[in-house]
């Protein structure tokens, strides 16, 4: 079954310049602020220092380095005689800013038993408290869109710190829960996949300058597209179990040379955080699969989407299908006019959660529930620009050996996304909550 979706516009239309009002940004700041301080609020104190691996850093250190953002671009340069709260936290919290001076080494985050959280608690109510004053007193434009990145920023390290800590936690053998996640709704009857397919041709990409948008959505340009289909919805746990079932794991054809060497280095067999007794996987069958989630273990659901999936295994699944992951121009073209709505943060579920409710032909799930692989890698858009100063070390730098995700999922925070924003991530990562939809050519 297929269905049609809208061509694109034709013609690139100039980005206005756009930065948010006093008002706006004196309503948002304590909301964002207090959001990523209620993430924390389910930790015991032995939680924040927890550190799993390179790629993961402790909630303490998320809450210090999102309140270095402010100190360091915003309140030093603009605040006459700021004295910061700590000599060493730029040392101590700068991420990867070489611009801005030296830092801790990023594997060592976790031996950092000092400062306690009481005192990055503090450190945190210090900025705060200047960043109030400053707003009280008015900015101007261009430190008003800085202080809009740092919000932006602030967001993204909430759903890293959820992820991060899922990663930590489910490394102990006890499998201990974050928190209960609300409680979801009942069994769902799964639609089918249908196919909406476009008929290609010239498409416009990128942000078109209304709202927030980072350097790397920009600017916006044409691009040409062959006709492709998209599936309605993201491939289950279900189906995934099939791909698994018919030696999936097992099968170097289906994989890309770097993604089976991964498979055999690692030993991969099933997506990360999935676990069975008794060994082997024998069948297509749900039955006996776990999966541990910030709620703790729960059984594996079929009609669920699936995630903690690396671009290789997304990629083999997809060859297994007799399909393709589409590209982040076809995500974007398909999804642009969808609704920002879905599995959020805010609905507390905390997972990726079946389909219901599903009216219309979709794209469905576009937003929420998982992050979607694409194809593409990170690279500039054409007349890419960086942001100004130390922040073009932002998102530019790293346009190398990483591949784009769309849409968002269940950590990330409602308003923080838009159907331009473009994440990434090098193809083996699998602690992300990243699953994959399917696409297709005529």
């Amino acid at each position: 079954m297929s269905a049609s979706l809208p061509a694109a516009a034709t013609s690139p239309s100039p980005a206005a310049p756009w930065t948010p009002s006093v008002d706006e940004l004196l309503a948002r700041y304590p909301v964002v602020r207090a959001a990523t301080r209620a993430l924390t609020d389910p930790l015991e104190i032995e939680d924040y220092g927890l550190q799993s691996m390179t790629e993961a850093s402790p909630a303490k250190w998320h809450l210090a380095h999102t309140t270095w953002f402010f100190e360091t671009f915003v309140l030093a340069p603009s605040v006459p005689d700021y004295a910061p709260f700590h000599p060493r936290f730029g040392y101590l919290f700068n991420s990867y800013y070489e611009t801005v001076g030296s830092m801790h080494p990023r594997p060592q985050r976790g031996l950092l038993t000092r400062p306690t959280v009481a005192e990055v608690q503090r450190y945190r109510d210090h900025v705060d408290e200047h960043m109030a004053a400053l707003l009280e007193r008015g900015v101007g434009p261009e430190l008003a869109a800085v202080i809009e990145v740092g919000l932006q920023h602030e967001q993204q390290h909430q759903e890293l710190v959820l992820t991060d800590l899922k990663h930590g936690l489910s490394l102990n053998p006890l499998r201990p829960a974050y928190r209960e996640p609300a409680r979801a709704e009942g069994p769902a009857e799964l639609p089918a996949t249908t196919w909406l397919e476009h008929p290609g041709g010239l498409v416009e990409l990128g942000h078109d300058g209304r709202g927030f948008a980072f350097d790397n959505e920009g600017p916006r340009h044409l691009t040409y597209l062959q006709p492709f289909a998209l599936a309605s919805r993201l491939v289950t746990c279900g189906e995934y179990l099939q791909f698994m079932a018919d030696d999936g794991y097992r099968r170097p054809e289906l994989w890309l040379s770097a993604g089976w060497a991964t498979v055999r280095d690692q030993g991969w067999r099933a997506p990360l955080y999935w676990e069975r007794e008794g060994g082997e996987p024998e069948g297509a069958a749900a039955a006996g699969w776990q999966q541990f989630t910030l709620g703790g273990m729960r059984a594996v659901d079929p009609a669920e989407p699936v995630c903690h999936l690396s671009l290789f295994e997304a990629d083999a699944y997809a060859r297994w299908s007799g399909h393709r992951l589409p590209t982040e121009a076809e995500w974007e073209t398909a999804c642009a006019s969808r609704p920002v709505h879905g599995n959020f943060v805010e609905r507390g579920a905390l997972h990726p959660m079946p389909l219901q409710g599903a009216t219309g032909p979709g794209p469905h799930q576009a937003f929420g529930d998982a992050w979607e692989w694409t194809s593409s890698a990170y690279a500039p858009y054409p007349g890419f620009r960086p942001l100004d100063g130390a922040l073009a070390e932002y998102n530019g730098k790293f346009m190398c050996n990483q591949l784009v995700l769309r849409g968002g999922s269940c950590a990330s925070p409602a308003s923080h996304l838009r159907a331009t924003y473009r994440n990434f991530f090098p193809p083996e990562a699998r602690w992300q909550l990243s699953g994959l939809r399917l696409a297709r050519d005529p």
